[in-house]
């Protein structure tokens, strides 16, 4: 099975505009579009029934005492935790491509509504989302908390030492529809989905707010 996409190169970075936040010379980060990547797949087995999509960052830090702090920096050797950006269930097996900007189109306050995805499009009913780890990242904010469903891209600590890499992998499932209702997370669906995983496909881009970091790797 492949995934991939128009939108930026496996293991390159990704664009702006479908991140959360983007580089601010006077307040480190600033909002950005907020869109989500197009996808594209192919090559899925014959008996899939339905597909799971994921988007994590795997490297987050797993303290925070550093984190967006001025004169600090995040050192690069600090272990790192997973945090997720988009899950989306139930896609159905004849669907092979998300559309830019279909699932996300801009900052949401409180968060997108869900768990009914429509993504733009009249064949995508059926289709759910989970909610991202932004949702207890803005919990104790009381302009910004709520229920986070859908993609929300990527905004990494702006003096962070290390490169954030966001893996989006899609899962070619034996299931019709995930047994999870209500509001799910990414770690239920990777727990859901175990034994019932016919293939998967990954593509993975990078981002940074950090400006040593970002003047490093466009030279």
């Amino acid at each position: 099975m492949k995934l991939w996409s128009k939108s930026f190169n496996d293991n390159a970075p990704i664009p702006g505009e479908f991140a959360f936040c983007v580089p601010d010379a006077a307040a480190h980060v600033a909002l950005s579009n907020n869109r989500n990547p197009d996808l594209h797949w192919e090559d899925a087995p014959a008996e899939t029934r339905s597909f799971v999509l994921i988007c994590h960052d795997r490297d987050v830090p797993s303290k925070g005492d550093d984190v967006n702090q001025e004169g600090r920096e995040v050192p690069a050797s600090l272990p790192r935790v997973d945090f997720f950006h988009w899950v989306l269930v139930d896609i159905p097996p004849g669907l092979t491509s998300i559309a830019a900007g279909s699932h996300s189109d801009g900052v949401i306050a409180r968060g997108k509504p869900g768990p009914e995805a429509t993504g733009g499009t009249a064949t995508a009913g059926g289709l759910r989302h989970g909610i991202n780890d932004y949702t207890g990242w803005f919990a104790g904010d009381a302009d910004m908390k709520g229920d986070y469903y859908g993609y929300d891209g990527p905004c990494p600590p702006w003096n962070d030492a290390l490169l954030h890499h966001y893996v989006f992998t899609l899962y070619a499932l034996d299931l019709d529809r995930l047994p999870l209702e209500g509001t799910f997370t990414g770690t239920q669906v990777r727990e859901a989905i175990q034994g019932h995983v016919l293939a998967q496909a990954s593509l993975t881009g990078t981002y940074t707010l950090n400006p040593k970091l970002a003047k490093a790797s466009a030279a």
